[in-house]
């Protein structure tokens, strides 16, 4: 049999690799003669450099930045062996996972380090730049990314604004131009919200990084005030920027690169390409990948919903494994998924401590869902 594995990580436990190394473990177990076609996926967020690394022609280049608190980080640039593409992981600067609860606060904190990776790349000669836009902490819509490659908001006195999305809720003009030497940007995003109101980057991403309701309302006012200035004050930004596609993904980082005249791609349609996973798909039997949580969220732009739907358009059954499920078997079954299976009711359930489990030993439990998936699955 030709079994698949393209998973996504499971966030805060296990890169994509790994989660597929061990499926594949426990799958071997019991089915030691079928196929295995490991392929690991990533939708724009963390990991994206890794997966993208094991598939291109490209070295990687280490690059110093700082975290969304201005600290010292360590980032890297992946550049093609020709030098044209440079990929960029936002998370690697902005990441969530970067700071401590106590420390996530999306009205004081920024994507300055962003705009160094990507000041790097251009830099570096890359001509088109790649940024993974994910798990990121910011809510600025790319103010400080914007600041690090040389436009700085402004307070109606001339006077630099403080980083943090708050502060643009002062901003009244722009000054200077992007030091881009002409470089094409694409934002690899997994959502396609809007930057403001109900469904745009402070009310969606606002409570995962810290924010409370009326954060969430400062923020969003700020933010379409930002997105005003840059509409009138810098070159080539598309009017209603606050209304497109992609805008709000990454805390507003993917409306920062429209305005900077780039394009927002599916992240998860541009690894695929990049590894060649329709071939892959073509010459299986069984597709399995998986997510940390498989939730209503999944079923939209994810490595999920992206692998699930092409495995659907080809008549093939997708498993997914996850460290929890929550959704629907119906809604489910309408996105392509054929069955799911969770680590935390593997380990017996909530009440059983089983969260717990599934966070403390995520490895052992998906070797041991790999050789059930064996028993129920292999020929």
């Amino acid at each position: 049999m030709r079994v698949l594995l393209c998973p996504d990580r499971f966030a805060g436990t296990l890169p994509a690799p790994q989660v597929a190394a061990a499926v594949a473990d426990g799958w071997r177990t019991v089915a030691p003669d079928d196929d295995l076609l490991i392929r690991p996926l990533a939708d724009g967020g963390p990991g994206f450099l890794d997966v993208l690394a094991d598939a291109l022609d490209a070295r990687r280049l280490p690059v110093p930045t700082v975290d969304p608190l201005g600290r010292p980080a360590a980032g890297e640039i992946l550049l093609t062996a020709d030098g044209a593409t440079g990929y960029l992981e936002s998370a690697q600067a902005c990441g969530l996972h970067l700071l401590t609860p106590a420390e996530r606060d999306p009205k004081r904190i920024t994507s300055y380090g962003l705009g160094l990776l990507l000041a790097a790349a251009v830099e570096a000669g890359a001509r088109t730049v790649v940024i993974g836009l994910g798990g990121c902490a910011t809510n600025d819509a790319g103010a400080g990314m914007l600041t690090a490659l040389g436009v700085t908001p402004l307070d109606g006195t001339g006077q630099a604004l403080p980083y943090g999305g708050a502060a643009l809720a002062a901003v009244a003009a722009l000054d200077g131009v992007p030091r881009l030497r002409e470089a094409r940007l694409v934002a690899a995003i997994d959502v396609d919200n809007p930057l403001l109101g109900l469904h745009g980057a402070s009310n969606v991403s606002g409570p995962r990084t810290g924010a409370d309701r009326g954060d969430v309302l400062l923020l969003d006012a700020a933010l379409e005030r930002f997105a005003a200035v840059l509409e009138r004050d810098l070159p080539g930004c598309p009017p209603g920027l606050g209304a497109l596609p992609g805008g709000g993904a990454a805390g507003g980082l993917g409306a920062a690169v429209l305005a900077l005249g780039g394009r927002c791609e599916s992240g998860i349609g541009l690894v695929t390409g990049a590894i060649g996973l329709a071939a892959a798909l073509d010459g299986a039997d069984l597709v399995v990948t998986g997510e940390g949580s498989f939730d209503h969220q999944s079923l939209r732009g994810t490595v999920v919903a992206g692998v699930a739907a092409a495995a659907r358009d080809r008549g093939l059954p997708c498993v997914v494994v996850a460290g929890q499920v929550s959704t629907g078997r119906r809604e489910a079954a309408a996105a392509g998924v054929t069955d799911a299976y969770s680590l935390v009711e593997h380990y017996g359930g909530e009440v059983r401590g089983g969260l717990a489990a599934a966070l403390e030993r995520p490895a052992d439990g998906l070797r041991a869902l790999g050789a059930r998936l064996a028993r129920q699955w292999s020929r």
